[in-house]
């Protein structure tokens, strides 16, 4: 079985992991946005699930914020359609279309107060003035920013604001919440406390939503699947758990988190393994499955750093290990990273836990030691 294969099989036994045309509750059908002769998005097709939270993950000009921005109304798709909740989008204004946006820089009018710049789109639609009243006051509530009714913009810190932000954006009920870069804003500390107060807010209401990050670690924990995307095709779709296992290209396999990756051929065959040669190793690869195609096709295997060890002793095996030198120790709090620099000059990268090293005493700079992982860590790359 290949790496795709896999994939595809755990996305099936994810509840909604593949939501079919007929029960998508946003389809988005063979979209293609150009910008004169650029193609920004090029033939994409995404299916969501209705109170998914989805997340478009990619570096800049991969497309994704153009995808929100179509979704939101404010570009027009050069061609393909795009369906809330069964309804064609495309002849519907911003103004008019099941969906808000909370932008990246959230926006909030400086001379209103919060209380203001959450009801100001609902004086917009001209609701009754009670009824704005409750739903300001259940919205700041569900962000938990009742106390700070009163106060203007420039009085809150920079999570506060993004609730406020949140807190307009949800007060309309939309049926689809768009989140550009929500948490680019914000401080480290603060992102990653905020990033699962957004969850958590979102996971109380009816509302579906799609986020744009470039972010991994952001998407990773927000978001219930992913969408990696490059120059405006997406490259893989999965929960986050797949998509970092079980890469589906070389690609997706650099892009989230970080790799090793063993360029080889495929030196044998079997239903239940195979083995590579790597230049960059003097033992053969083995890996646990087998894959799909000739003797000798070339392939690159995918080996986590965190599954990678690093021992004084030379391990008990045939194959999956070389001989190196630790060039470079960075301690990290609970892990360090070790970089690994093999006879043939590639570096290999190890995660290796504080308590493991305590346990095990750790190398340090310049020792030399052995690399190594087990049949089960690496993921074969046909792409």
């Amino acid at each position: 079985m290949n790496s795709t294969s896999k994939v595809h099989a755990s996305e099936a036994a994810q509840p909604g992991a593949q939501a079919t045309s007929r029960d998508a509750f946003v389809r988005i059908e063979n979209v293609v946005k150009k910008f004169g002769d650029s193609v920004a998005v090029n033939n994409v097709s995404l299916n969501i699930a209705k109170n998914e939270l989805f997340a478009l993950l990619g570096s800049s000009g991969c497309g994704k914020s153009t995808l929100l921005r179509m979704l939101a109304g404010l570009e027009t798709a050069t061609s393909g359609k795009i369906f809330v909740d069964g309804e064609d989008l495309a002849a519907l204004p911003p103004y008019r279309r099941p969906v808000n946006m909370m932008f990246q820089s959230y926006a909030l009018f400086p001379h209103m107060s919060v209380e203001s710049n959450v009801a100001f789109g609902l004086k917009q639609e001209g609701v009754p003035k009670n009824e704005i009243r409750e739903r300001v006051a259940d919205a700041l509530n569900l962000v938990q920013m009742s106390r700070y009714a009163k106060r203007k913009p420039h009085q809150l810190s920079g999570g506060q604001q993004q609730r406020v932000a949140l807190a307009r954006s949800l007060v309309k009920r939309p049926k689809l919440l768009l989140l550009d870069e929500p948490m680019s804003a914000l401080d480290k500390k603060i992102r990653q406390k905020t990033q699962l107060e957004l969850v958590n807010i979102i996971e109380k209401v009816d509302v579906t939503c799609v986020m744009v990050t470039h972010d991994q670690e952001e998407a990773m924990t927000m978001a219930n699947r992913l969408a990696v995307m490059s120059e405006g095709r997406i490259v893989q779709i999965g929960s986050p758990n797949e998509v970092y296992e079980f890469p589906n290209s070389r690609f997706s396999a650099e892009f989230i988190g970080s790799t090793n990756l063993f360029e080889g051929k495929v030196v044998e065959d079997e239903p239940d393994h195979i083995y590579v040669e790597s230049e960059d190793l003097e033992t053969r690869m083995y890996v646990s499955h087998g894959v799909t195609g000739p003797l000798g096709m070339p392939v690159g295997i995918s080996v986590r750093p965190e599954r990678v060890r690093v021992t004084r002793e030379k391990p008990g095996t045939q194959t999956n290990w070389a001989r190196g030198v630790v060039t470079d120790v960075a301690y990290m709090g609970s892990y360090s990273l070790y970089h690994v620099r093999l006879p043939g000059g590639k570096v290999v990268v190890s995660n290796l836990s504080s308590s493991h090293l305590m346990n095990e005493g750790a190398p340090a700079w310049n020792d030399d030691v052995y690399v190594s992982w087990s049949p089960a860590s690496g993921v074969v790359l046909t792409q």
